[in-house]
């Protein structure tokens, strides 16, 4: 299975992956537009500082999640692969996965009152975020080619 993985000593804190996933999260697929959108977007990837450092706070895809476990909907599932998917329809806002998701990275959409997170944008070979990043501090893979990937840095 494919995740994101997140290299914080490549990262500046451009942000340039929340703007990507901003825009492909959008209606009018527009940044420009973004701003006039109801329910507004939000990007599904966050960039934090901490001290000196940056740390992006993204959906893990955990093995034995506790938000889809803790879902009483079953608006949180896996895919077929073992990926953690949010099924907007089915959410009913409780925010249960919010609360107990380890990493911090399903968010509420308060005016749709729904839960968002990263769904790793399977319509696309790479994607946004990872694409946007000329640091290279995104790696979309699985884990042996993450850990092959940092080792050769």
């Amino acid at each position: 299975m494919q995740k994101l993985f997140f290299i914080a000593k490549h990262c500046d804190g451009c942000r340039a992956c929340e703007v990507a996933c901003l825009e492909k999260h959008s209606k009018s697929q527009s940044l420009f537009m973004t701003k006039m959108e109801q329910p507004s977007p939000q990007p599904r990837i966050k960039v934090k500082k901490s001290g000196n450092q940056y740390w992006a706070t993204v959906c893990q895809h955990c093995t034995e999640s506790m938000c889809v476990r803790a879902c009483m909907t079953g608006a949180m599932q896996y895919s077929p692969v073992g990926e953690v998917f949010h099924n907007a329809e089915k959410c009913v806002g409780c925010w249960m996965c919010i609360m107990v998701c380890p990493f911090g990275a399903i968010a509420p959409l308060n005016e749709a009152k729904k839960a968002s997170k990263c769904e790793l944008c399977k319509d696309e070979k790479t994607p946004p975020c990872v694409a946007s990043c000329s640091r290279q501090a995104l790696f979309y893979g699985t884990p042996q080619q993450y850990e092959m990937k940092v080792a050769g840095d």
